[in-house]
């Protein structure tokens, strides 16, 4: 398949899961076990179309990489378990190494506390002609920050400044935030893996189950399921608050990571295609010197040759 074909494809299946405007957003209306048109025997199907995606993804990448004019901003939240690392690695399979840049952000040190929230991410963001990914992000302050208010506590906000909702500001800054951030030449696509409860179960019961599996386990995820709907509230407002046509997000269903995975790198897929990426033009300039080279080289090449005739062996 064609690339020009599978960008439009692209641009189909992601479309239904994108939030450019979060004003009637209701995070009820999708469907966490959704497949749109693959149905549940569609698995090979949405293999072979993450195939063709990964393959347009890689030859996008080489554009972006070689323009360098360009950086890509995605990131990913979710609940524990919904799948974020296996669909980043099965999106960015077929990216190069040295055009991708990958940061999974934790608890807060004690470094990051000593400054503004937004501080660690800011000293992460990618380079132009690159990727790069949150594993997790800021909006780890209006999530688990805002269902633990606690944790805001340590954040040695002054007091004049402290606020015990400061959620609406923070919204604000946000989207500021972002918004200077495609003025300046990175393009954002944030994903929130929606996946149920009932399936966060079943896969919290296979890591324990399963002896390859029992190391991701963590008893902080059950803690957190007491928590569930207010972490759906807070995903739902954060949604709401900080979609925009510059930044969007896209809700994607993730009780099928092979879905997942595929509407993701469609989205990815169309984001780096509506930059009308490029190879650089080299200058009539450039192209003499290149052609100085290519003397030099054959040059150098026949010398060598002939010296080597030259040689008797002893």
């Amino acid at each position: 398949m064609k690339t020009e074909d599978i960008i439009k494809r692209a641009k189909r299946l992601s479309a239904p899961y994108r939030v450019t405007d979060g004003g009637s957003f209701r995070l009820r209306d999708i469907d966490p076990g959704g497949l749109l048109y693959f149905k549940e025997d569609g698995r090979e199907r949405a293999a072979e179309a993450l195939s063709f995606g990964v393959r347009a993804l890689a030859e996008l990448q080489e554009l972006l990489y070689a323009q360098d004019e360009w950086a890509v901003l995605l990131i990913f939240q979710a609940m524990d378990a919904a799948g974020k690392d296996g669909a980043i690695q099965h999106v960015m399979s077929g990216v190069n190494p040295t055009g991708c840049q990958v940061y999974s952000f934790k608890a807060p040190s004690s470094e990051d506390l000593d400054h503004d929230y937004l501080w660690r991410s800011m000293k992460c963001l990618p380079e132009r002609g690159r990727i790069g990914i949150f594993n997790r992000s800021y909006y780890e302050e209006t999530l688990v920050v805002r269902v633990h208010p606690e944790l805001l506590k340590r954040q040695k906000l002054p007091r004049v400044l402290a606020d015990d909702e400061p959620w609406q500001g923070r919204f604000k800054d946000i989207r500021n935030f972002e918004r200077y951030l495609t003025r300046n030449g990175t393009v954002i696509r944030k994903f929130y893996l929606h996946m149920s409860k009932e399936e966060q179960t079943r896969r919290l019961l296979e890591r324990l189950d399963d002896p390859d599996l029992t190391w991701k386990f963590s008893p902080n995820d059950l803690s957190e399921r007491e928590y569930w709907d207010a972490y759906m509230n807070a995903f739902e407002e954060t949604i709401r608050r900080t979609a925009t046509p510059h930044a969007p997000w896209y809700v994607v269903p993730a009780d099928h990571k092979w879905f997942t995975r595929v509407v993701v790198a469609a989205a990815v897929v169309e984001a780096l295609a509506s930059l009308n990426l490029a190879f650089p033009k080299v200058s009539e300039q450039t192209l003499e010197s290149f052609e100085n080279a290519r003397q030099i080289l054959t040059r150098t090449d026949v010398r060598e040759a002939r010296e080597k005739d030259l040689v008797v062996p002893g």
